[in-house]
């Protein structure tokens, strides 16, 4: 059985900005990042620095919830709410 790996850049030039992106989210939770290898890293520490990376690429938060329409008796209404958070 093969495996097909979906993780990759659909610009290839985007690496370097990506690497960048990656030691600028691992300085900011305490992880010391190196060039390269880093098979030492635990994985609570891995995954802090792709939830900041995570954290950091998702500023827009979606909400929505059904109220009473006011035009029309019984009925209801989506309410849809889209913010952007600035840091």
């Amino acid at each position: 059985m093969s495996t097909r790996n979906s993780n990759h850049l659909v610009n290839p030039s985007a690496r370097d900005a990506m690497d960048k992106f990656k030691m600028e989210a691992a300085s900011e939770v305490g992880v010391n990042l190196k060039n390269g290898y880093n098979g030492d890293l635990t994985s609570r520490q891995a995954g802090s620095i792709g939830g900041q990376m995570v954290k950091k690429m998702t500023t827009i938060r979606f909400t929505s919830f059904h109220r009473n329409d006011r035009t029309a008796m019984g009925h209801d209404t989506e309410v849809k709410y889209i913010s952007l958070i600035t840091v």
